[in-house]
């Protein structure tokens, strides 16, 4: 069995409310069912890279599996496009070793530095969900170790697989995956940009247009008001075509290496997010942002991962850290959006990280994020007076809307408001007491939401 750490403070991405627990580094599936049998009565939980932002990956008292020792690519069909991956390798891996050979990730969020076990864990989605789908989607089997040290291979023919699924690593510890891959002839995308006068008008422009596109997102200013409450800068791409690059570019087609710049510091001071600062931040970036641009070339890590570039940016929020709200509301609850983001308007938060999506057909994963509909993601500062009784009452507003918020982003909402949320939670705590009566999975976000 690998050895542990003596207790060591653990965080989510946001920084807030570390805990302490025994971390673990198993490199073989013989070390991982050790590991996972000698959890102790705390139990553990998996950790990828660590950019959950709230508690999914903690465990105080317990263990905590960091899983980026099991980081081998198995098998790599270049033909049918499909991958073999232990659970530890993270998409920026994944990208380096594929996209050389003409392939890309099915699904991408807003960063590259997330394991694929961690991309099933929180059945992530990205820019092309309105298209594409989730995460799992995409995944044509997995090897999960159980709480009684058995490693199951499970398809999507099986219900295991789907309370896996957005099941935060409750079920069991992934291990590896198969997954299906998108083809493409470029590193590069092919971006058309434009902006929204205030969110009526994105909605429109989403709603008419975004079949068009691969992938789609808006970044919007929530600190707007008035007329221009939820203007918003559109961009939207697909992966670029061979015939589009020139010079260098055209040289090396398939050429990716992501620049690196230096990390933020260490420590900050809090306040320097104020209203004051972000709005004029906002307003810039709204400025700047072309009115309308067709088929300009830009990087993945450009379209995708801009953040990415800025290591540990989390730190720009001061000790305090940071919360990401994220929330989802069907189709025919535009009134509920358009009123969530006038009271964040009216409420001045100071989020310069706020991006709106279309999602597309529902998940299949009994605890996956995604319905048909749009979702509103933002960052907000933690020390920002009143904030927990702000987000209560969106809370309430999102469940009475038949919409939910996303555990993988979530930090502090309560038990009772999650179950209007997930229909399926009961199934899925069913499952989790046939499955593992004893709690050897367990996490700070399962205690706190009686997963």
């Amino acid at each position: 069995m690998p050895a542990a750490t003596a207790p060591t403070p653990v965080t989510g991405w946001g920084r807030t409310a570390p805990t302490a627990a025994r971390l673990v580094r198993p490199r073989t599936y013989e070390e991982a069912v050790a590991a996972v049998l000698a959890g102790g009565a705390r139990g553990s939980i998996a950790r990828g890279l660590g950019r959950a932002y709230g508690d999914a990956a903690q465990n105080a008292g317990g263990a905590v599996l960091d899983m980026t020792g099991l980081d081998r690519v198995r098998t790599i069909d270049a033909e049918a496009g499909v991958v073999v991956c232990e659970a530890g390798v993270s998409l920026h891996r994944l990208m380096e070793v594929l996209l050389p050979l003409g392939w890309f990730v099915p699904v991408t969020p807003g960063t590259r530095y997330v394991t694929v076990g961690g991309a099933i864990g929180a059945d992530i989605h990205g820019k092309n969900h309105h298209g594409s789908g989730s995460f799992s989607r995409h995944v044509r089997a997995l090897d999960l170790l159980t709480a009684d040290g058995t490693v199951r291979r499970l398809t999507p023919a099986d219900e295991l697989f789907h309370a896996t699924a957005g099941g935060m690593g409750l079920t069991g510890l992934i291990l590896s995956a198969e997954l299906r891959l998108h083809p493409v002839r470029t590193s590069l995308m092919s971006v058309d940009t434009e902006r929204a006068a205030d969110l009526d008008d994105l909605m429109a422009r989403l709603t008419a247009t975004d079949h068009r596109y691969r992938y789609s997102v808006a970044w919007i200013d929530l600190l707007a008001r008035g007329a221009r409450t939820g203007r918003a800068v559109l961009t939207r791409g697909d992966h670029a075509p061979l015939e589009a690059l020139r010079g260098r570019a055209s040289r090396a087609p398939l050429h990716f290496a992501p620049p690196r710049l230096p990390p933020a510091p260490r420590h900050l001071p809090g306040g320097l997010l104020t209203r004051a600062s972000v709005s004029a931040f906002n307003a810039l970036w709204y400025r700047r942002a072309p009115r309308h641009r067709t088929g300009e070339l830009q990087s993945i890590a450009t379209f995708f991962h801009p953040l990415d570039g800025v290591p540990h940016w989390n730190r720009i929020y001061g000790r305090a850290g940071f919360v990401q709200y994220q929330f989802v509301v069907g189709h025919g609850q535009e009134e509920t959006l358009r009123r969530v983001v006038r009271r964040i308007a009216r409420r001045g938060c100071p989020s310069f990280l706020a991006v709106l999506k279309r999602f597309g057909e529902a998940d299949p994963g009994w605890l996956s994020f995604p319905v048909p509909g749009w979702t509103l993601a933002l960052d907000i500062p933690a020390g920002l007076p009143g904030l927990a009784g702000f987000l209560d009452e969106l809370d309430e507003e999102v469940a009475g809307a038949g919409g939910r918020i996303y555990l993988a982003k979530d930090s502090r909402v309560r038990p009772e408001v999650l179950e209007a949320m997930y229909p399926r939670l009961a199934a899925f705590r069913a499952l989790r007491r046939e499955l593992d009566p004893d709690g050897v999975f367990v996490s700070d976000l399962s205690r706190r939401l009686h997963l």
